[in-house]
């Protein structure tokens, strides 16, 4: 399903969601803000707002950016087709973003207009790119029953209290003790009621937005064991660490189609047994100007890796079709697809040439592509 549809959500609640994306980034160093420092040439709050984008059932996605960064943000939204993002002002710090944030649904001040209020808002960092559908649709069933919830971490390493004098006090049992991640959900009312009864102290200290809704509304969370790729982006090394499991997510699965010519169809169908025991590979074999659901549901699977068998002579369309459907489907808004067309010329005039007006019509297809995140590359096979 694609963006801007509506499903229904987990529980039949409506919801949205509020990014805050205001930090500067101290710790990672430099002058551009972490959420906006580029991984794979795409800003990391971009890859954070398409998460939350591609669930169908969120309404609508606040992102919420320093005073400062307001343009730059509007940029990204314009540049990447973001769908459904309210961008706010923030505050001076996180938890004054977020009220901020929330502000949007109950109060005119912070917005051209109100946006209609959720039964449950689920809050996540700008700078946490890897988040998926379950665990969001965990945190907000959770949330609906128990008024807030949050996901949650083993610690990695003992936590340790200190003296006055440097020396250790004490140290928690570990296992005792989890690390709180995001995303995090609520009821609108529980957070929003909690936000407005905090003091100045919580806005410009705390950090934890469980804690309030339990000080504040008597509301006990319930912590769900997230997964692993659920970190922050904090320091330097954890953008490179970004970029590649990026890199190694997209390398992973390639789909092979050939059109149903029999020669086509074993050339595609030979092709994976070589593949296959380094990616996942989906085969199929189907004339890419016919709508199939088949394709299609690999398509919104997200699989961003493609190569398309087909007779030289049919091959420019048969390609252009399934750019078509990459198109429509939005998914190269997130990440390159890769498209590899190979030509099979099964003709008796052996000759490996491709009329000029071919290769041009190639060339200028695949430079036009490129703009739109569709990397296009020809290979020409000659059967004898």
């Amino acid at each position: 399903m694609e963006p801007g549809s509506r499903a229904a959500a987990p529980g039949g609640v409506s919801v949205s969601a509020v990014l805050p994306a205001g930090g500067s980034g101290e710790r990672l160093g430099g002058a551009t803000p972490k959420q906006f420092c580029a991984v794979q040439g795409r800003p990391l709050v971009s890859y954070a707002v398409r998460a939350m984008e591609r669930i169908s059932w969120i309404s609508d996605i606040i992102v919420v950016v320093s005073p400062e960064n307001i343009e730059t943000m509007k940029t990204i939204i314009e540049k990447y087709g973001h769908k459904k993002v309210t961008v706010v002002e923030g505050g001076i710090t996180r938890h004054r973003s977020i009220f901020n944030g929330l502000k949007v649904f109950a109060e005119n001040e912070f917005s051209s207009h109100l946006l209609q209020k959720p039964e449950v808002v689920i809050i996540h960092d700008a700078v946490r790119p890897f988040v998926e559908e379950d665990i969001v649709s965990k945190v907000v069933m959770a949330a609906k029953e128990h008024g807030a919830a949050g996901a949650i971490r083993p610690l990695v390493s003992t936590v340790i209290a200190a003296s006055a004098d440097g020396c250790l006090d004490h140290s928690l049992e570990r296992a005792r003790y989890r690390a709180s991640e995001m995303p995090q959900a609520f009821l609108f009312d529980v957070i929003y009621g909690a936000y407005q009864q905090c003091t100045d102290y919580d806005l410009d200290y705390g950090t934890e937005c469980l804690h309030l809704a339990l000080k504040y509304c008597k509301t006990n969370a319930k912590l769900v064991e997230g997964t692993a790729d659920l970190w922050k982006v904090t320091y330097k090394r954890d953008l490179c660490a970004a970029e590649s499991i990026i890199k190694d997510n997209l390398s992973q699965q390639v789909c092979v189609i050939t059109n149903v010519k029999e020669t086509l169809a074993q050339v595609g169908f030979l092709l994976p047994e070589s593949l296959k025991s380094q990616i996942k590979v989906e085969t199929i074999s189907v004339s890419l100007r016919k709508n199939d659901s088949h394709l299609q549901n690999i398509i919104s699977g997200q699989c961003y890796n493609f190569v398309c068998v087909n007779d030289k002579r049919c091959a420019i369309q048969e390609v252009q079709a399934l750019v078509g459907m990459l198109e429509k489907s939005n998914i190269p808004l997130l990440y390159p697809v890769v498209l590899i067309s190979v030509h099979l010329d099964v003709s008796e005039n052996n000759s490996f040439s491709i009329g000029m007006e071919d290769l041009t019509t190639i060339k200028k297809f695949a430079r036009e592509t490129k703009k739109k995140n569709i990397l296009v590359y020809g290979l020409l096979i000659q059967c004898k």
